[in-house]
């Protein structure tokens, strides 16, 4: 980028006080929970209405110590809540903070990309094609700037933009207002759709013209994902079935033994028994924890449905610079063609063994940097920028004082850019230009032989995966300059080899994508023998390689059926990559696509899971997706395949907990009343056993490391609901399972022992089946006995506190009083935790059999 402005910006003293003085740039209604709020919407929950309904029967029966202690439950329960709810707030404010616009600013006179809200009025900032702009800004210095201001105006067609003429003006009494063309004035929001410039800033946050309007920009989002929906709708069911079987019960009761008041404290048990509300809790605080750890894995989630498609992600379709490749571009070769009708020279350059360059090498690094930008952002025009500086400094090569005058940007039609330049002596102009060879050449327009020549050395660069550009120049008199480069009288002056070394983590990442059965399809712009060699080098499937123009040619149907063995496309263009998602999702594949470019945001938003580059991508490429590689590496996609399988694990872990505990408790509630038995469970039971469901089906199972297949399973069917299927069943199996135990040892305790000490028997043999099911449910696969090595402190955390609590309700008198428990023997005692551990046995007798191979 140049910048035609000598304005450094701001220092770091000098943004910091201002931003004290005038605040973060953020837009005014932050919609962020506080504790208060998250309190009230727990207290309106139907759970917490029935406890607190609950207790306000007890005092109005007089029962002062069991109302208090059930009000005292709802405070725990709540604190637990809250508890959660805050830290998956605290979870998703810190995305928040992390996927708010960045903005590229001078400080200290040097660029520093930071966060939005930090930009301060005065800052300076540079601006490219794809960004938005992060506050209300005056345009300084810049080429062709093109604006969408339709976030403002509502109209779709760019505008243009000028430079401010001279030194900052006094402001008018009339600000200018978006839309215009012609101006210097920049929007907050909008987006720069063409060009480049500099721009100082004039107003941030709400006195920025979008804060005015008072409209909010939403960027993580908040659609019901499919699995909300289903479970929405498995909740509705659930609900229906409790108030149905509630009110029948309280009928029931009441007319069998008379007791009404007794009748409502039936029915509002076996409400909280059936009612399900974790549900709603496990969907919020696993999947907003989980995006929190991607976040910690270098990818930040901006739409959070997007977790739930990450593990079910069949093909990668990633980018070979910067992803695979670590974006550090070095020469390593130069070919000067001093005549295009004669074989020219090559040198291999390595900066710790070559002393100096040929002289007939110079012109070629001399123009490669005049075709490039001043102060360069992009790895390889670093590269040309460094090779100048190391070996040609001191010399008539490099040249700081000349003027640019003119500049042509890259174009679909010709993928190369040139630079005119002003000499410092001398009248006519300087034209260099770099780009793509076939591009450089038809510049040139060299004879057939002549591209033959140069197209063999082009292409034993490319078999050593070098990354190659090629160089020409050309002079020009006047000052109308040509509409397009082709007019220019371009003469050829050679190529340039840059390596991009291969990340080091590549190869590992690769092999647990083939374990995991997830097909890699590398897409670059380079040719075709680079792409290969690098596929080589990552041990990716390089076989057959489709280039961009073989794929203009194809079909629909004919590329769906080329992209089933294809897994190198080279000389991609950005806009072909749509239709390489399109034909793999046609096959019916769960696609992720990676991109970085303006271009690139319909292939992100057609993907399943659209992968921004967050250090080199564009805001425009940024927004389209929905996951952010802060790091830019490929292995960073795989560690988030990773763990969104986990979390997927871990929400069905969870669910079918969820599921298999409300059952033993709802037929507790239940089935001694019906059956003429002494009732079970009353509300402050079922209140404790919230106390463990709740804190075990979020943070247990969040907490839950990844099983240790998981990167060993093909890639699940998206379609095939979270919880349903044999998921489901073998939930309510686990569940009857317990249920059919505790009956037995409750008909059994009622017959042997007091109506306390059978209840107690029986709550103890609940309690324990309990705690089983969460150990149980760690894994689908492996054997309880194997979980218990698997470190999970929150899990010991909620056994030690559940155990030490029952011991409690069972032998501190006044707490057993309240329980309706009398004390148990120790053999009872151990005879109820034997039956309760017994009571899930059974499941681990099918894991083993589904272990076992046939």
């Amino acid at each position: 980028m140049v910048l035609q402005t000598s304005d450094e910006g701001l220092s770091t003293a000098q943004a910091a006080q201002r931003l004290l003085e005038d605040g973060p740039n953020a837009l005014p209604g932050d919609q962020r929970r506080t504790l208060r709020a998250i309190a009230h919407e727990t207290l309106a929950e139907p759970m917490f209405m029935l406890l607190l309904a609950a207790g306000s029967l007890y005092l109005l029966l007089g029962d002062l110590q069991e109302g208090l202690i059930l009000f005292g439950l709802v405070l725990v329960v709540l604190a637990l809540t809250l508890y959660q709810e805050g830290k998956t707030e605290r979870a998703m404010a810190a995305l928040r903070d992390l996927s708010s616009p960045r903005a590229l600013v001078l400080r200290d006179g040097q660029p520093q990309r930071i966060a939005g809200s930090e930009v301060v009025c005065g800052d300076v900032l540079l601006l490219a094609e794809g960004d938005r702009v992060a506050a209300d800004a005056v345009l300084i210095g810049g080429s062709d700037v093109q604006v969408d201001e339709s976030l403002l105006t509502g109209e779709a067609v760019p505008v243009s933009k000028v430079p401010e003429a001279g030194p900052a003006a006094p402001q008018a009494s009339a600000p200018p207002r978006p839309g215009g063309d012609g101006q210097a004035a920049l929007f907050s929001g909008t987006l720069l759709v063409k060009g480049h410039g500099s721009a100082r800033v004039s107003a941030t946050g709400s006195r920025s013209e979008i804060g005015r309007i008072g409209r909010a920009l939403e960027t993580l989002s908040s659609e019901r994902s499919p699995l909300k929906k289903q479970t929405a709708k498995l909740v509705q069911i659930l609900a229906v079935i409790a108030f149905g079987a509630s009110l029948f019960l309280v009928v029931a009761y009441g007319l069998i033994r008379g007791d009404w008041l007794g009748a409502l404290l039936a029915g509002i048990a076996l409400a909280m028994a059936l009612l399900p509300q974790e549900f709603t809790v496990v969907l919020t605080v696993l999947p907003a924890l989980g995006a929190w750890r991607l976040s910690r894995e270098k990818v930040l989630t901006r739409r959070i449905a997007a977790i739930e498609t990450l593990g079910a992600t069949s093909v990668l379709c990633v980018d070979k610079t910067g992803t695979l490749t670590e974006n550090r571009m070095t020469v390593v070769q130069l070919y000067a063609q001093a005549d295009s009708q004669a074989a020219g020279q090559s040198l291999e350059v390595d900066y710790a063994v070559t002393r100096e360059l040929p002289e007939s090498f110079h012109t070629l690094v001399e123009f490669s940097i005049l075709a490039s930008v001043a102060d360069p952002f992009d790895p390889m025009e670093k590269a040309f920028h460094r090779l100048g500086q190391h070996f040609l400094e001191n010399t008539e090569h490099l040249h700081r004082d000349w003027t640019l005058m003119q500049e042509y940007g890259l174009t679909p039609q010709l993928r190369a850019m040139s630079h005119v330049w002003k000499a410092v002596d001398g009248d006519a102009h300087v034209v260099a230009a770099k780009g793509a060879p076939e591009a450089i050449f038809d510049l040139c327009h060299l004879d057939g032989a002549a591209q033959a020549r140069l197209a063999s050395a082009v292409e034993a660069m490319a078999e050593r995966g070098l990354r190659v550009l090629g160089v020409a120049q050309a002079r020009f008199h006047g000052q109308r300059w040509p509409a397009q480069e082709h007019e220019f009288d371009f003469e050829f002056v050679g190529l340039l080899g840059l390596a991009d070394p291969l990340r080091a983590e590549i190869r590992e990442a690769v092999a647990q994508c083939r374990s995991a059965g997830i097909r890699i399809v590398m897409i670059t712009g380079d040719y075709p023998a680079t792409a290969h060699a690098i596929a080589a080098q990552a041990q990716l499937d390089a076989g057959q390689v489709l280039t961009g123009d073989a794929m203009a040619l194809l079909s629909d149907a004919e590329l769906q059926a080329c992209m089933k063995s294809v897994s190198v496309c080279a000389r991609i263009a950005p806009e072909q990559k749509l239709r390489i998602v399109q034909a793999l999702k046609a096959e019916g594949q769960i696609v992720a696509m990676t991109g970085d470019g303006v271009n690139d945001a319909p292939a992100l938003k057609a993907a399943h899971v659209g992968v921004a580059m967050g250090g080199r991508g564009t805001d425009v490429a940024r927004e389209a997706a929905s996951l952010v590689l802060l790091d830019d590496n490929f292995a960073s996609i795989v560690r988030a395949v990773r763990l969104g399988r986990r979390i997927f694990d871990n929400l069905r872990k969870s669910m079918s907990y969820i599921l298999a505990v409300h059952v033993p408790i709802a037929g507790m509630a239940l089935l001694p009343v019906l059956l003429g038995w002494p009732t079970a469970l009353f509300p402050l039971h079922i209140a404790f056993l919230e106390l463990v469901i709740d804190p075990a089906c979020s943070m247990v199972f969040e907490n839950e490391p990844s099983e240790s297949d998981v990167m060993q399973r093909a890639p699940r069917d998206v379609n095939t609901p979270l919880f349903g299927g044999m998921t489901l069943l073998l939930a309510l199996l686990q569940g009857l399972g317990v249920l059919l135990v505790v009956m037995a040892a409750y008909a059994w305790g009622v017959g042997a022992m007091t109506e306390a000490a059978a209840r107690a028997f029986a709550f103890t043999t609940l309690v324990i089946g309990n705690l089983a099911l969460i150990f149980s449910n760690r894994s689908h696969s492996g054997s309880l006995w194997a979980t218990l090595r698997v470190p999970n402190r929150t899990l010991w955390l909620v056994t030690g506190v559940t155990l030490g609590l029952l011991g409690l309700v069972l032998y501190l008198p006044w707490l057993a009083r309240l329980f309706l428990f009398a004390p148990l023997s120790l053999p009872h005692l151990l005879t109820a935790v034997a039956l309760g551990l017994l009571s899930v046995l059974w499941f681990e007798a099918i894991k083993f059999s589904r272990r076992r191979p046939r």
